[in-house]
């Protein structure tokens, strides 16, 4: 008993007074509570532990009372995103930011309480081996996966390069399991796509900013894509949900001049930080239109704010999400890490990116709809322009987009397109006519039949009146499952009404540099 109070004690001075000596991207020395204060929260802590310990109807390990609960119970109390990554959890997502894995390449998901392969990654050796998007993954070198989450699969599959995995999985309309023998190999990742929209225009998706790998990409996509020629450029930050800062402040500063601040960020126990820009010689004179989206969040906004405020960049869209919070990692003891806010981000202008979640549930945070800019918080772009902040992001021009309706989210949140596809192609492997095939009343027709044999309730007129949306819907599923989830991405950005619309935009972008006199391109 007193080994396990003692570990409670140490992770909870952990957790509450010996932050700074641990986070890698921390930069000052967390405030601690005074020693009495410390020591009473730490003694009523585990008293009520050692009670729960001896008195509960069922054993309490110190990893479920603690890690489970006490450490993140203590988190929730404080805002919408501090929280407490468990070991595996916390590796997984050194591992995103690495960007570089050695595994089989291949991103999974739950469906229906077994694991399923969601994409094998062009060239992997998840693909090489046959594996296909759709797939359930009933066994890993023996070890049935019923029952176990996307962790702990991702787990068994992972391994160093050049030993073998065997996988047996579970496809549409094969009468017996497959199994497959896959080599493990290096796996890197690139949440970057650059293209030519039509001549001189070219388009720029970012999924998002998670991996230390963006600028870096970003700088190879434009240099192989041949920026001298781009004479308009598409970024595209919708659903990107953000991530590293550092990775933001690279996109931001290679359209800005040298020096000209990108964002800074500043908290109770945090002097101010001004991140500023690294500009690129071939980034600067052509116009810019931003897409974003309520998904757009934290890095996403850094970057949209930057070049808003800069007048670099027209923004086009949905008001951002709102979250502004500065998060640093502390890895406490037995492999886990608190992701704890420090600080406030702010634009260029001063605007506080973060939305108020004060006196409102985390739930009506997370859903809530609309504009939310606080009326006191008026800034001005470096030609004058009015903008606010306390909000996320406000577009210069709004796009919405069409309205979804309650026939949509039950085809959502029944994956039926996702289970379509693996019907679609289960007799023949998945193979499409072209690139930018298109869904016929042919295909339509039959993931209505699909919808119905699911018992999936919709009237003729919901069918009819979603039918664009389902053809959107179908045609990037199965084109993803034939070559890649980028080709398919292309195939929907090439038919996007919105990013029609940022071309027609472009002349904007362009007059905000025009009306840029040369003391408001210098560094501010």
């Amino acid at each position: 008993m007193k080994s396990k109070l003692l570990l409670l004690s140490l992770v909870i001075a952990t957790a509450l007074g010996l932050l700074a000596f641990y986070g890698p991207h921390v930069r000052v020395h967390a405030a601690t509570a005074a020693p009495d204060d410390l020591d009473s929260g730490v003694r009523a802590v585990t008293d009520a532990y050692a009670l729960i310990e001896k008195n509960f109807a069922d054993p309490v390990t110190p990893e479920r009372a603690i890690y489970q609960g006490a450490i993140p119970g203590m988190l929730g109390t404080l805002d919408p995103h501090s929280g407490f990554l468990n070991p595996s959890e916390y590796s997984d997502q050194q591992r995103k930011q690495r960007a570089q894995y050695f595994g089989v390449g291949m991103l999974i998901r739950m469906d229906k309480g077994w694991v399923v392969a969601d994409e094998p990654f062009p060239g992997s050796p998840a693909l090489q081996a046959g594996l296909r998007r759709g797939d359930i993954i009933a066994n890993v070198d023996g070890h049935d996966t019923k029952g176990l989450d996307t962790a702990k699969v991702a787990d068994l599959l992972r391994g160093p390069r050049g030993t073998q995995v065997r996988v047996t999985v579970k496809r549409e309309c094969a009468a017996e399991p497959i199994t497959v023998t896959v080599t493990r190999g290096e796996i890197q990742t690139s949440q970057v796509d650059a293209y030519w929209l039509k001549p001189g225009f070219a388009y720029l998706g970012v999924a998002t900013f998670e991996a230390q790998n963006v600028g870096s990409d970003v700088e190879a996509a434009m240099k192989q894509l041949g920026e001298k020629s781009v004479t308009g450029l598409v970024l595209d930050l919708r659903g990107n949900p953000g991530g590293l800062v550092t990775e933001a402040v690279k996109l931001a500063g290679r359209f800005l001049k040298d020096g000209q601040v990108v964002v800074s960020d500043r908290g109770r126990a945090a002097p101010e930080q001004v991140l500023r820009a690294r500009g690129v010689a071939t980034a600067q004179d052509y116009p810019i239109v931003v897409m974003v989206d309520r998904g757009s969040a934290s890095a996403s906004e850094i970057v949209s704010g930057a070049l808003q405020d800069h007048d670099r960049a027209w923004i086009l869209g949905q008001t951002t999400f709102g979250k502004g919070l500065v998060q640093a990692q502390f890895p406490v003891s037995e492999g886990g890490a608190l992701l704890l806010v420090i600080a406030h981000y702010y634009t260029p202008s001063g605007r506080l990116i973060q939305r108020d979640y004060r006196n409102r549930s985390f739930l009506d945070y997370y859903t809530h709809q609309g504009d939310t800019q606080s009326p006191t918080d008026v800034k001005s772009t470096d030609s004058g322009r009015q903008v606010f902040g306390g909000g996320g992001i406000t577009p210069d021009e709004k796009w919405t987009g069409p309205h979804g309706n309650t026939f949509m989210g039950r085809v959502l949140n029944t994956s039926s397109v996702f289970h379509f596809g693996s019907v679609y192609f289960c007799n023949h492997p998945p193979q499409l006519p072209s690139p930018t095939w298109t869904p016929d009343d042919a295909v339509l027709n039959r993931f209505k039949e699909f919808l119905k044999s699911q018992q999936i309730p919709f009237t003729d007129e919901e069918f009819n009146s979603s039918r664009k949306w389902l053809s959107d819907q179908l045609r990037f599923e199965l084109i993803e499952r034939a070559y890649d989830r980028k080709t398919a991405l292309r195939a929907i950005v090439g038919d996007d009404p919105e990013v029609a619309k940022a071309i027609d935009s472009m002349p904007k972008a362009q007059a905000l540099l025009t009306r840029r006199s040369p003391s408001q391109r210098a560094a501010r």
